[in-house]
């Protein structure tokens, strides 16, 4: 079985907003043993929630990491049977690392970041 990730990206990070998101890189992952089997980005000609689920849809993605997203762009991916890892804030890598190991959660924050004086 092969899995097909669609990350909309901004330079290295997942990008903060799913409708403001111009660039998406699109994974495709052996699921036996998790080997990438092909990765490339796809430069969307306008930001568009709505082209942007119709290219999910198209593709038959069935897992999205992304940053903020509308409820109705959320529940319409649900309803397409699309798995949602929303309001990521992360590098695309380390987000998408995290899928594979099976630790990404909705809302993970992945960056190093110092709160009250330590890093966590």
């Amino acid at each position: 079985m092969i899995k097909k990730i669609l990350i909309p990206i901004s330079g290295d990070d997942v990008a903060p907003r799913f409708d403001l998101a111009t660039e998406v890189l699109v994974i495709i992952v052996s699921s036996k043993n998790n080997e990438i089997e092909e990765e490339r980005t796809i430069v969307l000609p306008r930001a568009s929630a709505e082209k942007l689920c119709h290219l999910i849809l198209t593709e038959n993605i069935q897992v999205v990491i992304c940053g903020a997203i509308e409820d109705e762009f959320y529940q319409f991916l649900r309803w397409k049977q699309v798995t949602v890892f929303d309001t990521v804030i992360a590098t695309w890598q380390d987000a998408f690392d995290g899928f594979l190991g099976n630790r990404l959660t909705s809302g993970d924050i992945l960056y190093t970041r110092m709160v009250e004086g330590e890093y966590v």
